[in-house]
């Protein structure tokens, strides 16, 4: 017994473990693997088959004079080029930008008033909530951008409103050049149920006996607020205004609608990604489409990588 005791420890190894337990638990392990890529399987197959594979035609088509009818032809770099000399990108640039740099911020800003106002702890918060959260789960849909379009028409309810206190408008406020993008802008903010939810989550997450220790020490509830809420919320805001740029960026239903699918007037409601669709499926010029996609990319990228660059001025990671 004593041999084949000594037999035995010396074909276990430091874990104490021996060659045949080492081996049935790589078989296990093995049918473990195999289950979970069985699993992910129709995940991975979509992300090749919608995701990589589209993402690769499209860069190809790039570089290429493409128009849906006819093979692509191969011409380098001259859509890039074209869009440098493309005066109506330049106009969809101008009107994006001016879109999601005044919509984002004014929407946080009144996502955090209302999370703080929920957070005080009012009666029927679950139905202020789901009240609260409905725009952000159809402001992105075609029944309220026509909505909107009937609202803010010549004949709308909001003139309608406007003439009863004596305001009288011959014009609708989507026909106006100098206000239709305000109108799809005030839209964007009225969705703001989802960021809200996620600061309600980020306020109840804050320990209450800071704002205990603050008002021991006698400051009032904007100091609190600002040494206190903002600076422990600084993460959730930097993942809510992330999120929000990029889908900012991808709007396309609101101006679609709103303007009939023209950018009007005078594309002062040209968003770019209304002028890449015009581009590729209504100009069928789907190479300089996919230039354009590239070029969105790009700009969403750089500015991501921007937002992640200066987060570390400005958000606090309490650990």
């Amino acid at each position: 017994m004593s041999a084949i005791s000594e037999l035995t420890s010396l074909r276990r190894d430091k874990s104490g473990s021996s060659p045949e337990d080492r081996r049935m638990r790589a078989k296990e392990a093995g049918r473990d693997n195999k289950a979970g890529y069985l699993f992910l399987l129709p995940w991975l197959v979509g992300l090749v088959v919608i995701t990589i594979g589209p993402l690769l035609a499209s860069l190809y088509l790039s570089f290429t004079d493409y128009s849906l009818i006819q093979a692509p032809t191969w011409t380098g770099l001259d859509n890039y080029a074209r869009m440098l000399e493309d005066p109506r990108l330049h106009n969809s640039l101008r009107v994006t930008f001016t879109y999601v740099f005044v919509s984002v911020p004014i929407q946080l800003a009144l996502a955090l008033a209302i999370a703080l106002l929920l957070d005080r702890g009012m009666r029927g918060l679950p139905l202020y909530r789901s009240v609260f959260y409905l725009p952000s789960m159809l402001g992105s849909s075609v029944a309220i951008a026509i909505l909107w379009r009937q609202m803010f028409g010549t004949s709308g309810l909001v003139n309608q409103v406007l003439a009863l206190v004596g305001v009288e408008s011959t014009t609708g406020w989507i026909s106006d050049p100098d206000t239709a993008l305000w109108t799809i802008v005030l839209l964007h903010v009225w969705t703001f149920g989802s960021p809200m939810i996620i600061f309600l989550a980020g306020l109840r997450q804050i320990p209450r006996m800071y704002y205990e220790a603050a008002s021991v020490d006698g400051a009032g509830r904007w100091r609190s607020f600002v040494q206190i809420t903002l600076p422990l919320l600084s993460p959730i805001i930097f993942f809510n205004l992330v999120l929000q740029v990029i889908g900012a960026f991808q709007s396309f239903t609101q101006a679609f609608v709103v303007s009939n699918g023209t950018g009007g007037p005078s594309d002062s409601t040209l968003f770019y990604t209304l002028y890449l669709y015009q581009r590729g499926f209504t100009d069928f010029q789907m190479g300089y489409a996919s230039a354009m996609a590239w070029l969105l990319v790009i700009i969403v990228g750089v500015l991501t990588a921007l937002n992640f660059f200066l987060s570390r001025y400005w958000v606090f990671y309490d650990e």
